[in-house]
Formats: structure tokens, sequence, C-alpha cells
């Protein structure tokens, strides 16, 4: 039975969004739809509809345009820091599944890349999912493989061809009727010939990396959700040539839980795992339990997420102070009753 349309509208789910102005799939048809003026007047930019999003869409009368009058609560949020020095965050793929964490078996596979991308996924609340692409350009995978062992603790990975057609059919059965995923990676990893390799058709241009480097340009310009022939549903994404990391404390410690195990072992609670006695990472360093390179990893994004801790708490001191600003001056404009 179809849903009554209220002063809300009906829900609908975007699938296109491009400068403020969005495609919203509903039971009735596709519109395209801006925002009301009282949403965006109410609401800060972070929380204006992304692509994914479940929202409560009102249709123009006789147009097939539509009014976006709310978002509805979101299961999932992938997320990164803006580019540049400010702190807000760009959402890159909401209410999905499945976190598809796209590298290419040659120079583009990058560890180190690889865990920050998954710290974001741990902290979104998807399940992350490591494809490895062009697996039929590949003499050997296993060296990868083993390198991935390090960091991706229980996560499972997906080496495929868009080529040979080799993996496609392991994430189908993931992306099942009703059931969303997100396509994320670099410039040049393959993710258009992916998702044309799962759909059976050429629905997504592609365009040849450089040789010398293995990096390509940007093939997808915008994030689009594209519905699959099985009945699942894709987003891809822009490739990203860097990944700042947001407020993601939790994502860190699920991470990177092999150097937080270590940590919870060491004699003193305030260890900063240098010269005291007792340490525990310290003893995993030099035992070779832990890797030196995914240690100073660890240090290295705990610092810049401690970093981005006081610039958010600076910014949002300022935007008490404006605001109190604000007030002081208002209340000096107003008309003093005379009794």
């Amino acid at each position: 039975m179809a849903r009554k349309t209220g002063p809300s509208g009906i829900p609908g789910r975007v699938t296109l969004e491009h400068k403020n102005i969005y495609r919203v799939v509903t039971e009735r048809g596709e519109w395209l739809s801006t925002l009301s003026g009282k949403y965006r007047h109410e609401h800060a930019h972070s929380e204006f509809p992304a692509v994914g999003d479940w929202v409560m869409v009102e249709q123009m009368p006789g147009e097939k345009k539509g009014i976006i009058h709310n978002v509805l609560p979101r299961s999932s949020q992938f997320s990164r820091k803006a580019a540049g020095e400010t702190s807000d965050i760009q959402l890159i793929a909401v209410n999905v599944d499945y976190v598809f964490l796209v590298m290419s078996l040659n120079h583009d596979f990058n560890v180190r890349r690889l865990e920050r991308y998954l710290i974001a996924a741990w902290d979104s609340g998807a399940n992350p999912v490591i494809v490895l692409t062009k697996k039929d350009q590949c003499a050997d995978v296993e060296p990868y493989m083993r390198e991935l062992e390090s960091v991706a603790f229980g996560i499972p990975t997906i080496a495929v061809s868009s080529v040979t057609g080799e993996g496609i059919g392991e994430l189908q059965k993931l992306l099942l009727p009703n059931h969303t995923g997100a396509l994320l990676g670099s410039s040049g990893v393959g993710k258009s010939s992916l998702i044309n390799a799962l759909s059976g058709s050429e629905l997504m241009a592609v365009q040849d990396i450089r040789e010398d480097d293995s990096k390509g340009r940007h093939t997808t310009t915008h994030r689009e959700l594209v519905r699959l022939p099985l009945g699942g549903l894709l987003i891809d994404t822009p490739g990203m040539r860097e990944f700042q990391l947001g407020d993601y404390e939790e994502g860190v410690e699920s991470g990177f839980a092999d150097v937080e195990h270590f940590a919870e072992e060491c004699r003193f609670r305030d260890c900063q795992h240098g010269n005291e006695p007792g340490c525990r990472v310290q003893e995993a360093l030099l035992s070779g339990e832990l890797q030196h390179d995914r240690y100073r990893s660890y240090i290295k994004l705990k610092r810049e997420l401690a970093h981005i801790e006081r610039k958010s708490d600076a910014a949002a001191q300022k935007a008490e102070r404006g605001k109190w600003k604000q007030i002081t001056k208002d209340n000096r404009k107003r008309p003093v009753k005379k009794r």
C-alpha cells in the first residue's frame, strides 16, 4: 500500500548530488530536488543530504521536481576531514552496509594509506572489505596478502579482475537486494571498471592509467548510487588523492587493536612507551611481535587526531564567544523601556 503524503512529503533516497541539487528516487518516481529554505536555514552544511541518504521529499505540483524537508537518521556514515585548514567533515557515503576499500595490485598498493581508510571504516558503522583489483596484471598476489595480514586483522580481502571476471562473484554475493556498498580508493584503481563488471554493462566511463607509476585520472567526478542487476546498490565515489582523518578515536582503537593490546599490558597505566620500565610495547618492538613501521604509523595518526581535537575545541570556543558577543550586541540595540 502506498504511503500517504504528509506535510513533510514521502520517503526517498538520494542517488546523486551536485551543487546542492539532488536526484531522489521515491516510490512515485525520480525527482530532481532542492532543500527547503527552512531546512537550509536551520542546519549546518555538514547536515545536508549525501548520496545514500533517506530523506522526506515533497513533489512540486505538476512537476518532476521535489523539495527536501528532512534527512532521516543514518545507519552508517563514512567521512573524512575536508581538505585545507578547516575542521569541517566531508561526507563520503552514508547508509551503506559494506565499505569496499579498493587498492590495485601495482604501485597504488599502500598499507599505510589503508590504515587510514580502515580507521574511518571502523568508525562509520559499516563493514569494511578490502578489494584488490587488476589481479590479471599481477604475477603473484601472495606478497600483497602477507603484507595485509599485519594491518587488516580478520577483514575479508577479495582479489578481483574486471577483465577476466575473477573474484566478481564473491562481491556479488555481498551485494544482495536491499544491501548497499560504497567503493572507496585512489584514482585509477579500477572502481568504475569494477562497477561495469558487477553490472554486466558499461555504466561508467573508464580511462587508462599511466604505465610508469600506475596513477590514473579522475574518471568519476561525483558520487552516485547505482542499482545492480541482482538488486544490490553501489555508491561510486571520486578518487581521493589524500585522506585526512576526522575525530576517529574509536576507529584508531579498532584499527590498531594489536598496538592497543600491547599498550594495555604495560606496567604503568600512563606509560608513554619510551624508556619506562615494564613497557610491553617496547618489548614487542624488540622481539618483532610489533613492526616498527606499524607502530610509527600508529603514533603519527594519534598525533594527528590530537591536533584535530585541539583545533575542534578552539573552533567551538570561538563560535561560543561569537554567539555571546552577538547576543550582547543585540541587547544593546534594544530600546530601553521607560517606566
